[in-house]
């Protein structure tokens, strides 16, 4: 068997993959969570890119607790009146950090939403790890235009065009139907520019071979009209 097959076999079931590659680890700035992360990043990475070019998978975003997920959920459980009682979607949810801070913060409900195949796995192992009830779903929600969402929380989405402004666009349309949409964000270049509420700063302890320092001046922000 070729390596390339004995990788792709390794990682044909996810939940087996995410078990078998990751600890149950606190992220630093949100000790009240525990979640499946990568202890050793590069070797993971680097598998799931193999797999990546055979399938089309994204790389394990799941697998790390990002400083801008980090910020929000900080945010979050200091401040749970934002989302207590509240029905809220956790977008782009990777390991579902945001949206388990929610659920401990007392929101009545939580979707989470990534359309990676792995996170989706993560999510329920996360959420199960944690001992909240989340809702999961791999569906792409950008330009779903659902009113029952009263708070929306994005932690780390602005790392790219077009997708960033696309995000955006849509994240407005629900602000205008009453949505509250809460961001973190460690300084991406495409980070909304207009109409954007700094809340507060963090310094978030992150691995340097994902970003490019030891720690990064991290905030939460609100998307205003």
């Amino acid at each position: 068997m070729t390596e390339t097959k004995q990788a792709a076999g390794r990682i044909s079931d996810p939940a087996a993959f995410i078990l078998r590659e990751t600890e149950v680890l606190e992220p630093p700035l949100v000790p009240e969570v525990r979640l499946h992360l990568a202890s050793d990043c590069l070797p993971l990475w680097e598998l799931t890119e193999e797999e990546l070019m055979e399938q089309g998978l994204p790389p394990p975003f799941w697998a790390f607790a990002w400083a801008g997920g980090q910020a929000v959920s900080r945010y979050i459980l200091d401040h749970p009146e934002i989302v207590k009682g509240k029905r809220v979607l956790d977008f782009g949810s990777g390991s579902g950090l945001c949206g388990i801070a929610a659920m401990k913060a007392g929101a009545a409900s939580v979707l989470a939403a990534d359309i990676d195949v792995f996170a989706v796995q993560a999510i329920a192992f996360n959420a199960k790890e944690n001992g909240v009830p989340l809702s999961v779903t791999q569906d792409d929600l950008v330009d779903v235009m659902d009113e029952s969402w009263e708070v929306i929380l994005v932690g780390d989405m602005c790392y790219e065009q077009p997708l960033a402004g696309r995000i955006e666009t849509w994240l407005r349309a629900l602000i205008a139907k009453g949505a509250d949409v809460l961001i973190g964000d460690p300084g991406r270049t495409y980070l909304p520019k207009r109409n954007i509420e700094k809340l507060i700063s963090y310094s978030v302890k992150t691995d340097r071979r994902l970003e490019d320092a030891d720690v990064k001046n991290t905030a939460v922000w609100r998307l205003v009209d």
